[in-house]
């Protein structure tokens, strides 16, 4: 589903982001991506949903090299991915409702469909009663659970969470994380990155470790923490 092949990745020259990463990730697969601050993580993320391309490499999603994109296609590619952040990106004039349907919005669907499909994504993460309030008027817990549902509301073959916990307390990630098990069950793709090592082990999956840009374990789909 996500393959890295020799992927390099600079910004800045004589200063490599990534170096020679490889990896692959399988369909319905749930990853974790875990490292020191400024190891690479959110880099590497960005390179998956093409918000920056490498340096050097080839990078292959849901079977596409994703370098031959032309950049007015993207869109096709992100529709393929649910993309989540550490804080949230939700839009405070919108209520709950608004900020879950807006990628189907934007890409025109029926409003029979928006409701249905947005009803679904709620129902999911628990937050069906909160769908006509504004963001500032729920929890920090609620909140990462719209930016969830939103991911999750187009049908994306893959998640791509960056440190999807990081403001929360252990209390709230755990239940965060339960999300994510369930909507793996349902045969998406998760990759999520973290630097919280008592949820890797509350959540044994497959961890990619990044160390300076280099991947140094997990690599190997039988690899485990």
């Amino acid at each position: 589903m996500v393959e890295f092949y020799h992927v390099y990745k600079q910004y800045i020259k004589g200063d490599w982001a990534l170096q020679d990463i490889n990896l692959s990730v399988a369909k319905g697969e749930f990853v974790f991506l875990t490292g020191a601050s400024g190891a690479g993580k959110t880099t590497l993320l960005k390179l998956i949903f093409k918000d920056e391309t490498p340096s050097k490499g080839q990078i292959l999603v849901d079977s596409a090299n994703i370098n031959l994109i032309p950049a007015k296609h993207v869109y096709r590619l992100r529709r393929k991915i649910g993309i989540i952040f550490q804080d949230f990106k939700l839009i405070e004039s919108l209520t709950v409702y608004e900020n879950v349907a807006l990628p189907l919005v934007v890409r025109g669907e029926r409003s029979s469909v928006v409701s249905r499909m947005v009803q679904s994504a709620l129902s999911l993460v628990g937050l069906t009663h909160r769908k006509n309030y504004p963001p500032s008027h729920i929890s920090g817990g609620e909140q990462q659970r719209v930016a969830i549902a939103r991911a999750i509301v187009g049908n994306p073959k893959i998640i791509v969470a960056d440190e999807p916990t990081g403001n929360l307390d252990t209390e709230l990630s755990i239940e965060v994380f339960k999300i994510f098990e369930r909507i793996n069950a349902n045969g998406i793709t998760i990759i999520l990155a973290t630097h919280d090592q008592h949820l890797l082990q509350l959540f044994p999956r497959r961890v990619l470790r990044l160390d300076k840009g280099r991947l140094v374990s997990g690599w190997d789909k039988e690899t485990r923490p």
